[in-house]
């Protein structure tokens, strides 16, 4: 009589692990049965704080007053490795993150600086019609560059205009 081996997987097709891998569809890649690849670089910082923390604090208070206890640093310790490991994935994400920002901000305002240069001056609508700029992001991004004193601020009919600075006008005035 042939003997039939049971298949490796479920109906659903997800592996039939041993234990709590079985039961609660954990996978050994998460950090503490999180998913710390959906998570932002803030949130596994702090994740990783909120777990470093303690098993730091709990680490000196144990060698510094309760030394017969030593051997619980072994029991809690293991969980110090995966949360430092998280804390440098995080503060890595955070550092790209803000490049990454600070080269899109550069990158819209040489569009805007663009279109400055081809209209000689322009209002925060027309910045936008012009640019991937929202009203709102063109209007606060020519603000500040004239409050940088980058721009020239014109009024004319109730409308406010920015223009760059014309050198042969100012060196007129002198």
């Amino acid at each position: 009589m042939p003997i039939e081996r049971r298949p490796e997987t479920s109906p659903d097709g997800h592996h039939e692990g041993i234990g709590r891998a079985r039961h609660y569809n954990w996978d050994p890649g998460d950090f503490f049965g999180l998913d710390v690849s959906s998570m932002s670089p803030r949130a596994q910082v702090t994740t990783s704080l909120t777990v470093l923390v303690p098993v730091v604090v709990g680490t000196v208070v144990i060698l510094a007053f309760l030394q017969s206890l030593w051997w619980l640093i072994f029991i809690f310790g293991w969980s110090f490795f995966p949360a430092f490991g998280l804390l440098v994935h995080g503060i890595a994400g955070l550092s790209e993150a803000g490049s990454a920002t600070s080269s899109e901000r550069v990158e819209k305002e040489r569009e805007l600086l663009g279109v400055l240069r081809r209209h000689k001056e322009i209002t925060p609508p027309e910045a936008a019609l012009e640019t991937s700029l929202t009203v709102v992001e063109a209007d606060a991004m020519l603000k500040e560059l004239a409050k940088a004193g980058h721009l020239d601020v014109r009024v004319r009919g109730g409308g406010i205009f920015y223009a760059l600075w014309d050198h042969d006008a100012e060196d007129a005035r002198w």
